[in-house]
């Protein structure tokens, strides 16, 4: 396992397939998908009636890939290509895969362990590198749809596309690409991010602030206070009252 990491897609490139009754070749869209826990890349592409199929590479099958790719190149620059397709088709070699297909795409999984040639083929007047997946017994035991075994079919590459399919296979790159998909994402600074703030998060209420209390001397005084503050209130009265009597007999 290179990582505990959910499949997720590096990249997508485009390849040929064997049009039905045709000499000319179908272009389809390949998504290449990489498997950390499995440490598996798979090359994921539909066919006609929403057929969908998904071819896995292990690391020595993708080493075999780049080798390949590798010596094609060579033979290819120094005019070494052979017409004959029974003598290509694995000129390169061969792996061990694993498949996994749908014939529609509401329909159940299939799944089978294929064998890969690796080698090369002249479709009107043009080379290309190939992979051709033999066909092998299906695996999972579901026959509703009476599928005894995996398709046969053939992939055309340009020197263009083998080199994309080359450069995800690269060990190297996966394991960056595994580093990049558990990055944490930059933050945007055109945006301010109130939920993922951490502790800060949670708005916390306010404590009270308790009244200081009094010592006992304090306590004691402030009684005296407002005991004397009573007691002298009366009497003050009592005096004004005789003090403005006195005036007034005076006036008289």
């Amino acid at each position: 396992m290179i990582a505990d990491v959910d499949p997720f897609s590096i990249g997508e490139t485009n390849a040929s397939l064997d049009r039905a009754f045709s000499s000319n070749l179908a272009k389809t869209e390949v998504d290449v998908i990489f498997y950390p826990r499995e440490n598996l890349v798979a090359l994921e592409f539909n066919r006609s009636l929403g057929a969908m199929y998904r071819q896995y590479w292990d690391a020595a099958a993708r080493e075999r890939f780049i080798n390949s790719l590798a010596a094609y190149n060579e033979d290819f620059t120094n005019q070494r290509l052979l017409t004959n397709y029974n003598k290509t088709n694995k000129a390169y070699g061969a792996v061990n895969g694993l498949f996994e297909w749908k014939t529609l795409k509401i329909s159940q999984t299939y799944n089978s362990s294929p064998v890969i040639d690796v080698g090369y083929r002249f479709r009107n007047n043009a080379p290309y590198f190939t992979i051709r997946q033999r066909t092998a017994r299906e695996e999972s035991g579901k026959n509703s749809e009476g599928i005894k075994e995996s398709p046969t079919f053939c992939m055309y590459f340009t020197r263009a596309q083998a080199d994309e399919i080359a450069k995800l296979f690269d060990q190297a790159f996966l394991l960056g690409s595994v580093a990049d998909a558990i990055r944490p994402p930059e933050p945007d600074e055109n945006r301010d991010d109130y939920y993922n703030q951490g502790s800060a998060s949670v708005i916390q209420e306010p404590e009270e602030i308790p009244e200081p209390e009094q010592s006992a001397a304090t306590h004691e005084q402030s009684a005296a206070t407002h005991e004397q503050a009573d007691t002298a209130s009366p009497d003050n009265t009592h005096d004004a009252a005789v003090d403005f009597e006195d005036d007034l007999e005076s006036d008289a």
